[in-house]
């Protein structure tokens, strides 16, 4: 179980793309990576689709990114922080920001 989801916002935390921002499109859980909107663009050269009628040229598209450089974003105090679980009364399990104890 990740404690990434799909809609989330994340930070990256290494790598080129170091403190940028963006939601979580898409989650690759075999691989273990997040295609994150707006980072880790890459540049896709596309041949015409027959079927499409697709413009040929080169494209940009959001590369996955691995999911151990992403961190959450908590919505109460606005920073990239660590996530734990807690157990909440009614038995279900919860995600919690580590830095104000936050349910996220």
């Amino acid at each position: 179980m990740f404690r990434i989801r799909r809609d989330d916002l994340v930070e990256v935390r290494k790598g080129r793309e170091r403190g940028k921002r963006g939601k979580v499109r898409r989650m690759l859980t075999d691989e273990g990576r997040a295609v994150v909107a707006d980072v880790n663009i890459m540049k896709k050269h596309v041949k015409p689709g027959t079927r499409q009628a697709r413009q040929a040229g080169i494209i940009d598209i959001e590369a996955p990114i691995q999911v151990a450089n992403l961190a959450l974003v908590c919505s109460r105090c606005g920073k990239a922080a660590r996530v734990g679980f807690r157990y909440l009364e009614d038995g279900t399990k919860a995600r919690y920001c580590k830095a104000c104890g936050e349910l996220t």
